[in-house]
């Protein structure tokens, strides 16, 4: 078209995978791009693209010669349709032509398939191994990661998104304040410590503050906590303004807070003991990860 918008590859580089080595690119609105001819490669194809006995469909022209073979179209569904329509892109100076790269994992899909039910030609069967292995090596948002590692994407890629979490998590404004931590989640602390519980008592061990934010608060996303330390710093006797948690956005963070909170009361309800609990709590949350608490 002739008001088509060409944009810019910002970042570009060679993905490694499979044993092959696809040129790819990041566009400067952040489309992932994958080369017409690194799509050919992947699947083993040459650029002229079609197997012996592949039967064109007469009545789709512009499928692509990879996957316009009669006995794949029924399996191409109409996300990969958008998928299949070329991207032309600037690279220096010159004008390129590629993919997004959402279309291989698509592809595979085809290819797997049609295979599952055995309507591959003999001459076909080879690609759905290919696809086979393709498809676990990456996942539709795992080659996006991939790209942007080859193409150095990674750190914009990072920062931006971490802006947009702190954006979605942490208020412009103080919230009021609001109970937020319901008396059930300290009862459990003191019972699976063996420690006497006062409900009439606002006294507690000191290490409640940071078991607080290693159950509750380190598992919001990456960064949160960080920014809320900087937007309610403790003053000089150590102690903070506010409440972390009113600085959370009423919609997404206090919610998220919330739901982190029911989860984490529920496996102190099934647990005899803090040492139960922070096995739990870690096989839940933290895999091989150590966490800072004290076994009581």
């Amino acid at each position: 078209m002739d008001n088509e918008v060409i944009l810019k590859a910002t970042h570009k580089g060679v993905l490694n995978i499979a044993d092959k080595k696809l040129s790819c690119a990041v566009l400067e609105d952040g489309t992932r791009i994958i080369s017409i001819a690194a799509v050919f490669r992947a699947f083993g194809r040459t650029k002229r693209g079609r197997l012996k006995d592949e039967v064109r469909v007469a009545d789709m022209p512009d499928l692509p010669s990879f996957i316009d073979a009669n006995n794949l179209v029924p399996f191409i569904n109409d996300e990969l349709k958008e998928f299949l329509k070329p991207v032309s892109y600037m690279n220096g100076k010159k004008v390129f032509q590629g993919y997004r790269a959402q279309i291989i994992p698509l592809m595979c899909n085809v290819y797997l398939e049609a295979r599952d039910q055995k309507k591959l030609t003999k001459q076909q069967e080879p690609i759905a191994i290919v696809s086979d292995i393709l498809v676990r090596s990456l996942a539709k948002i795992g080659i996006l990661a991939l790209i942007d590692e080859a193409t150095g994407y990674q750190d914009v890629r990072e920062r931006n998104e971490l802006q947009k979490i702190l954006k979605a998590y942490i208020s412009e404004e103080l919230l009021p304040w609001t109970k937020r931590f319901p008396d059930e989640f300290y009862k459990e602390i003191f019972r699976l410590n063996g420690w006497a519980y006062d409900p009439g008592s606002i006294s507690r061990p000191g290490i409640i503050g940071k078991w607080t934010n290693q159950l509750v608060y380190e598992q919001l996303p990456s960064g949160v906590l960080e920014e809320l330390k900087q937007v309610n710093p403790p003053n000089e006797k150590g102690n903070r303004k506010n409440r972390h948690h009113q600085h959370l956005s009423l919609d997404i963070g206090n919610s998220h807070l919330e739901k982190q909170l029911v989860s984490v009361i529920t496996l102190m309800n099934v647990s005899g003991s803090w040492g139960r609990f922070m096995t739990l709590f870690r096989k839940k949350y933290g895999g091989q990860q150590e966490f800072d608490f004290e076994d009581n």
